[in-house]
C-alpha cells in the first residue's frame, strides 16, 4: 500500500479538476482568447500541480522513506535519496 492510498480520492479529484483545466486552456486557445487570460489559466493548473505534488511528496516522507528509516540498511539510503532526487526535480520545474 502506497503512503497516498488513503488520500487518492482526494488526490484524484484534484488531478481531474487539473484536466478540466488543462482543456479549458485548449478552448481558450482555439477561441483565440486574450494572452493574459491564457497564461494566468496556464499558472492556475500549474499551481494546482504543484500543490498535488507537494502532497505526494509529503506522503512519501511520512510513510515510504519514514517506514525505509526505521528499517535501516541499504533500502533507507535509497529512499532518502529518491525523494532528494524528486525535490530536485519540484524545484527545478
Amino acid at each position: 500500500m502506497r503512503g497516498y492510498t488513503g488520500d487518492k480520492d482526494a488526490y484524484l479529484k484534484r488531478l481531474r479538476r487539473v484536466e478540466g483545466q488543462i482543456r479549458g486552456l485548449q478552448r481558450m486557445v482555439e477561441n483565440d482568447e486574450y494572452c493574459i487570460d491564457v497564461l494566468t489559466q496556464i499558472a492556475a493548473a500549474t499551481k494546482a500541480l504543484q500543490a498535488v505534488s507537494l502532497g505526494l511528496m509529503d506522503e512519501h516522507l511520512k510513510h515510504c522513506v519514514a517506514e525505509a528509516l526505521a528499517e535501516g540498511g541499504q533500502n533507507a539510503e535509497e529512499k532518502v535519496r529518491e525523494a532528494s532526487e524528486a525535490i530536485a526535480r519540484l524545484v527545478r520545474s
